[in-house]
């Protein structure tokens, strides 16, 4: 699952349980991408008042009454307990990527944002000033900033680029450079910064809403049945929870955590009542309760799914898909696109969930590796590379032949699985054709193809174990 792309990115995160889940899953695919921040943020669902006792209140919020913080633990340092349980595991992940990066430099990446309040852009912060000073450097390449909690440290942010150059003449170019370097992925928009002021003031910014079911606590209601063992207390035990420190921190049904004492509406931590007996405890129940050790969520990984799979290419365009799902333009904006509901040909959130096992089966292996010192002894996802590129023009009526190299690491055979991603091209009616050894194929372009249209290939390298592991390629074949 390795190209020379990596990804720059900066996480901004609340302290919700599936946002610790998400953070655990991340820093194992932290050698895929530039991890250039991790910042605690606030939402409508957690913030961490002043510590001065101000009151504060909005509307229709889950609380009816001012509050001086909001499901927010004194000393909330969930990003740092990741981190150090990563520290615990960084020798052994080396062993299976140097690429890992180090501990210190992930500790030396963690700022507070705007956390004070909900939507709160009243003054700079540790972590809106680190992103104010990456998207002002001079590296061109894109920041893609993930919003696991609410917009408001990004606002800030761009408040402050605006404050500082709007009245310069400079402040034209600033604004196209800053737009078109900033890509934000978000779980919908938790508090009013987005819709008051990113979207109005800076409308030419990338934005992917992934709030979908999938991945979240609904997960359970949109995966296909034959995946459901997936998020099963017996898989979840084996290949999760009993691996090493990352693992032990991981959040399932029923292990006794809280997110915040006294919080009614986390009852995820107990197990063995009913909805009803929660609710007679006090407990604002909103879903049916599991069995112990069950999947809960992580609703924010769709963030950066499309970040750790460099050979998917997912992370290039929207509308491209992969683990992270496929994305449609909302009309909202000019460059505003959204998950929700886009139908892969097996219903919605179809484009994330057909990626759901492999995903899973790589979360595993990696969890392994960080307890596993010798290479040899885990598994790891064949190498894969296509001829003659992964970027091919083709003429109308062309037929364009592909050749596969896949080889496996651990030495397990390899299968190859080619298919054309219909729903991300744009070229309809175009012929794939695979050879008997699987190595090669053609593709057969349309004779009434237009250029600019384009054919996406998929090529699946498997390995042929029990784990089975899985590299991708994507070819885009343009019509010239």
């Amino acid at each position: 699952m390795t190209t020379g792309i990596r990804p720059r990115t900066i996480v901004t995160a609340d302290p919700e349980l599936d946002d610790l889940n998400s953070m655990i899953r991340f820093l194992l695919y932290a050698n895929e991408v530039n991890v250039e921040g991790l910042i605690y943020a606030s939402s409508r669902f957690h913030w961490r008042g002043d510590g001065k006792g101000t009151p504060f209140f909005l509307p229709d919020r889950e609380y009816d009454s001012p509050q001086t913080s909001w499901r927010w633990k004194p000393g909330e340092r969930f990003i740092h307990e990741a981190v150090d349980a990563y520290a615990q595991v960084h020798e052994n992940l080396g062993v299976h990527d140097e690429r890992y990066p180090d501990p210190a430099v992930l500790r030396g990446l963690i700022r507070e944002g705007n956390v004070e309040f909900e939507g709160d852009v009243s003054h700079e912060t540790p972590g809106s000033q680190l992103i104010t000073e990456a998207l002002l450097d001079d590296d061109p390449g894109p920041v893609h900033v993930q919003l696991w909690a609410g917009p408001a440290t990004l606002a800030r942010a761009l408040m402050s680029i605006e404050e500082r150059y709007a009245d310069t003449p400079e402040w034209e170019e600033v604004h196209a450079r800053v737009s078109a370097k900033t890509i934000v992925t978000k779980f919908a928009s938790q508090d009013g910064t987005y819709d008051d002021y990113i979207r109005p003031h800076w409308p030419d910014i990338r934005v992917t809403d992934i709030a979908t079911a999938a991945w979240g606590y609904m997960l359970r209601f949109t995966l296909p049945a034959s995946w459901a063992p997936l998020i099963a207390p017996e898989w979840l035990r084996e290949n999760v929870t009993s691996l090493g420190p990352l693992g032990a921190l991981y959040r399932v049904w029923g292990d006794g955590r809280q997110m915040v004492p006294g919080d009614v509406t986390d009852f995820f931590h107990l197990a063995g009542f009913t909805a009803d007996e929660l609710r007679a405890q006090g407990y604002h129940v909103w879903m049916d309760p599991q069995p112990a050790g069950s999947w809960i969520s992580e609703g924010d990984t769709m963030t950066y799914l499309n970040l750790i799979v460099p050979g998917l290419r997912g992370f290039e365009h929207p509308s491209f898909g992969g683990w992270g799902g496929r994305a449609e333009l909302t009309g909202d904006g000019p460059d505003e696109w959204a998950v929700a509901k886009v139908d892969d040909g097996e219903g919605p959130d179809s484009s994330l969930t057909r990626w759901f096992a492999d995903a899973q089966a790589d979360f595993a292996a990696r969890l392994r590796w960080s307890v596993t010192p010798s290479f040899a002894d885990a598994a790891h996802a064949p190498s894969l590379s296509i001829h003659p590129g992964v970027d091919v023009a083709a003429h109308p009526g062309a037929t364009v032949r592909l050749t596969a190299e896949a080889s496996s690491p651990d030495g397990a055979e390899v299968t190859l699985r080619w298919w054309i991603y219909e729903q991300a091209g744009t070229c309809a009616g175009a012929r794939l054709e695979v050879a008997d050894s699987g190595l090669e194929a053609t593709v057969q372009v349309p004779t009434d193809a237009t250029p600019g249209q384009t054919v996406h290939v998929i090529v699946e390298a498997r390995n042929a174990t029990p784990d089975a592991l899985v590299a991708y390629r994507r070819v885009i074949l343009t019509v010239s």
